[in-house]
């Protein structure tokens, strides 16, 4: 993928195993055409817009890609296809989300793609892991960087994830009996 464009993706799961959803959908991004050069650390993060729902894992990988940006879209989805997502309510419960924050410096808006996201800059779930890894990228609509967009927004609760010690034993566990 020499002479790719640097990209940075928002993953996201609020159903199921939601820190697996995370660890699969990374891995299956290689074979959808992107190489995965850094990621964030997992947060937890409070929902946003349809509150009655589980609080969501998400997290932020920077990462390389030949696709245009209408191929990266439909390679993403495809991976959200492959893990059962159905959209039945907007901003619901999801087993996996995959948005494209920044294609390099690019701004594109058309009917079926629309990068920077568009909402990115309202959503402390993604500006807190982007910041993680990419403090200084700069927003190329708004002129920000990342450090000053997160400094401006407060609208929802957002932690670092760490497994519950009940989950790390089981998952051990479980992995012992394969």
């Amino acid at each position: 993928m020499l002479g790719g464009q640097l990209i940075s993706l928002s993953l996201g799961s609020n159903l199921g195993d939601r820190a697996e959803n995370l660890e699969r959908a990374i891995a299956a991004l290689p074979q959808a055409g992107v190489l995965v050069l850094r990621r964030s650390s997992l947060y937890e993060t409070e929902p946003v817009d349809f509150l009655a729902q589980p609080w969501f894992l998400n997290c932020v990988v920077e990462g390389e890609t030949s696709l245009m940006p209408r191929q990266l879209l439909h390679a993403l989805q495809a991976i959200e296809r492959r893990f059962g997502r159905k959209k039945r309510i907007a901003r619901g419960p999801r087993v996996i989300d995959l948005d494209i924050l920044f294609y390099g410096a690019s701004a594109i808006r058309t009917r079926e793609v629309e990068i920077p996201h568009p909402r990115m800059h309202k959503r402390r779930f993604v500006l807190v892991p982007l910041a993680e890894i990419a403090t200084d990228l700069r927003h190329p609509v708004l002129g920000a960087t990342v450090t000053e967009l997160l400094a401006a927004v407060q609208d929802s609760a957002v932690r670092i994830w760490r497994p519950k010690s009940d989950e790390v034993k089981l998952k051990k566990k479980l992995t012992k009996r394969r």
